[in-house]
């Protein structure tokens, strides 16, 4: 004899459990919109960010250090009013999260990290991030910054920043907790934006508005 569910009760588990969707932040720039996609295994950096979008903490938040192949950085505390060609990238919130470093989640192109200075436990800004722009790197350039660094990579991880691109040289020593799933276009645009001596861009490229998007549930209906 069949058992079957209330349709209630599968409503619950389809929209809960293993089919719960990610948290997604969307952040609104002069240039476009950026969508990132926050990691399940990196709950103390994910909900460190969700906090502070929903308390819309980032609102015009500068990203104020753009590097073409290489990274925008933005979320600097001290850049809301920041007066032009002030150097920027000390601000924070007075506490740091701690490190999730893990070899699944590593520097490909579109990969949102979180910045940080010489921590010993390498925990990260409360902050401030970055999303890697990257470049593409061959076989010998992947060997040698693993002679470098003392990291092995996978096949997965060749074929990534060979084919896709990414910034091998960062991964064990920042958090990854998220990636671009939206947007990387508007990424590179503002990576390639005109700067200063210092990195920061001449004409001021705002975060206007970073939320939690609302995630859509599934239903199964009989």
């Amino acid at each position: 004899m069949r058992t079957y569910l209330p349709a209630l009760a599968i409503a619950i588990l389809l929209s809960t459990g293993s089919y719960a969707q990610k948290n997604k932040v969307k952040i609104e720039t002069e240039y476009g919109n950026i969508v990132v996609m926050l990691y399940d295994n990196t709950p103390l950096n994910t909900n460190n960010m969700v906090k502070l979008a929903k308390e819309h903490y980032y609102d015009s938040t500068l990203f104020h250090r753009c590097i073409p192949q290489f990274v925008i950085q933005g979320g600097d505390s001290t850049s809301k009013h920041a007066k032009p060609g002030q150097m920027l990238g000390e601000g924070g919130l007075g506490y740091t999260v701690p490190a999730e470093i893990s070899n699944e989640h590593y520097h490909k192109r579109g990969a949102l990290g979180v910045a940080r200075d010489q921590t010993p436990d390498k925990s990260g800004s409360a902050c401030q991030f970055y999303i890697v722009v990257g470049k593409k790197f061959s076989e010998a350039d992947i060997d040698n910054i693993g002679k470098r660094t003392g990291r092995t990579y996978t096949a997965e991880q060749r074929d990534t920043y060979k084919n896709m691109g990414g910034t091998p040289h960062l991964d064990g020593n920042y958090t990854v907790f998220g990636e671009v799933i939206e947007g990387m276009e508007v990424v590179d645009k503002i990576a390639n934006a005109e700067r200063d001596g210092h990195d920061r861009p001449k004409t001021d490229i705002h975060m206007l508005k970073v939320r939690l998007m609302k995630k859509k549930k599934r239903f199964l209906f009989f």
